[in-house]
């Protein structure tokens, strides 16, 4: 914690709702971490493919790690406070109590997670429309954005829906929490509600779509009120949730991001001077910000408008402000990682040797690649193993959620070094299609040089490399491993006018820690196992044909 000598110092925090834990930090005018707390919060899985949390579970996560990453500070030290979170839909009456988004009735569980896919009926109604909105997420909407979900709720749980007062993305919630103010964040209602910045809401596609009833109202219950990410929301803390959190009353609280947003706020504006760089001394536009956890988001600005088929956006400002964003992703991935080596025979023998060596799991996976290799570099070990990754389904380029995993390569070894393969062939798998989502944004204007990584498996080395070698692309490593809650921080910095711009508090409070390059004398294997993975989905499709057929 600071010293008494540091009394001058500007402190900001910055709080991050993950899927599975909530995190806080305190974070100083440098972008340094100073204090950091996590909490876990309940996920509940009533049927395959339904995910739902609770708004109250996660607002008394939040206060947890907030009180504990202030203790011991001085109140007059903290200067703004600001959330992201994962882009799911909280539901409340107008009372703003919660309400049921599950067939048992269970009110406490008013929270549909982003990862949820029981609208794909409803998502597949609004694509068929084709709407003019849904140009600006990629040509189809995702069953991860919240319209599907909302007209779900109409068509299935009809006594929550005449109950409802508001719906909100969870970042506004929580920024509705600490403030009593019901305004939106630009980032939420833009990426996952079809809000556009000159435009506003769009009357016709909720009416087209059966969704009339939150036009009449002048949109209350989705918002009608929006602010830039970071501008400062109403009056700041309230009494109330300033008790909550430990928190001084009437400190700013900033317009929040989603978090793979606030992740990308927080690594790509980074001063890059000296790094021997592509982008140096280029635009921020030739820079991809890759937010890796439970999922992947692959997040490119532009100057301009550019329309990428099967990537969301452009968005304008939502992001980082007066720039157009495209956003690329993959569903499943940190999550994929453990469902494939959990899933295996042999994860108890791997469980118990890292445990006996004191090393992570992944950290043991990894020099046990090492020990197999022997000449080979550690990548080619899977020249006969190949994996298609979307378990549950493609965000993106390919935009299809019917999509399935597949593996090639498979035999009847069952041991520890099987287990490895199939990790490190998940992995390369990860990285084809980050470069497949690359590939379709260069295709329509991008210009990428540099991938920007942060997130869970960003601390993974293996992970890291293998983009490199896979994308052919630098990739830079933040010097806080915990960018999500840096840029969580930016905003609160931005909200209370310690910074002009979120821009000048990007380039200040993001910093680098390390650059990992490609080899490049790996390229033609890497170029061969992309040949690979693109027959893969080829064929899942045949296969699908002949069967329908």
């Amino acid at each position: 914690m600071p010293s008494e000598k540091q009394t001058a110092v500007k402190y900001y925090v910055g709080v991050d709702v993950g899927s599975a834990s909530v995190r806080a930090a305190l974070v100083d005018g440098f972008g340094t971490v100073v204090a950091h707390a996590e909490q876990p919060i309940q996920v509940w899985e009533p049927r395959p493919d339904h995910y739902e949390q609770s708004s109250a579970d996660i607002w008394a996560a939040c206060c947890t790690v907030t009180k504990e990453v202030v203790r011991g500070v001085d109140a007059s030290q903290i200067r703004g406070l600001g959330f992201d979170a994962t882009c799911s839909l909280v539901v409340v009456d107008k009372q703003f109590q919660p309400l049921a988004v599950n067939s048992e009735g269970q009110s406490h569980r008013n929270v549909i997670m982003w990862m949820d896919h029981r609208a794909a009926s409803q998502v597949k109604h609004i694509n068929a429309t084709q709407h003019r909105v849904l140009s600006y997420v990629g040509g189809a909407m995702s069953v991860e954005m919240q319209p599907p979900k909302l007209l779900w709720i109409k068509e299935n749980l009809p006594e929550s829906w005449e109950k409802v007062g508001y719906f909100f993305d969870l970042p506004d919630f929580l920024s509705w929490k600490a403030t009593g103010v019901t305004a939106r964040s630009l980032c939420t209602v833009v990426c996952k509600w079809t809000y556009t910045a000159d435009r506003g809401w769009d009357d016709t596609f909720w009416k087209t779509i059966g969704l009339e009833d939150l036009v009449k109202d002048k949109y209350e219950k989705i918002g009608n009120h929006v602010l830039s990410p970071g501008e400062a929301v109403g009056k700041g803390l309230t009494a109330e949730a300033a008790e909550d959190l430990g928190l001084p009353e009437g400190i700013a609280v900033a317009a929040s991001l989603i978090d793979a947003h606030a992740g990308g706020l927080g690594v790509i504006g980074a001063d890059v001077k000296g790094h021997n760089l592509p982008c140096e001394n280029q635009p921020i536009t030739s820079r991809v910000a890759m937010i890796c956890g439970t999922s992947s988001c692959h997040m490119g600005v532009s100057e301009t408008p550019i329309f990428v088929p099967g990537v969301w956006g452009p968005y304008f400002s939502a992001m980082v402000p007066g720039l157009w964003l495209n956003e690329g992703g993959q569903s499943a991935t940190g999550k994929l990682i453990d469902h494939v080596v959990r899933g295996h025979v042999a994860f108890p023998e791997l469980e118990s040797r890292a445990e006996a060596s004191a090393h992570s799991i992944y950290t043991y996976l990894n020099s046990h690649l090492d020990l197999i290799k022997k000449s080979l570099p550690v990548g080619f070990l899977t020249v006969d193993l190949h994996v298609w990754p979307d378990f549950h389904g493609n965000r993106s380029p390919l935009t299809d959620l019917t999509l399935k995993g597949m593996v090639v390569g498979l035999t009847l070894s069952r041991g520890l070094d099987e287990l490895a393969l199939i990790y490190l062939a998940t992995i390369q798998a990860i990285a084809l299609g980050t470069r497949h989502i690359l590939e379709a944004m260069q295709a329509a204007g991008h210009e990428i040089t540099t991938l920007f990584l942060c997130g869970g498996l960003s601390k993974n080395p293996l992970f890291v490399q293998m983009h490199a070698d896979i994308t052919g692309k630098p990739v830079v490593l933040s010097k806080e491993v915990e960018s999500v809650l840096v840029g969580a921080a930016i905003l609160g910095a931005c909200a209370s006018g310690d910074f002009a711009s979120i821009q000048e508090a990007m380039a200040k409070m993001g910093k680098i820690g390390k650059v990992v390059q490609p080899n490049h004398e790996h390229k033609r294997f890497y170029d061969k196992k992309y040949e690979v993975f693109l027959k893969l989905v080829e064929h899942q499709r045949e296969y699908r044909s002949i069967m329908n057929s």
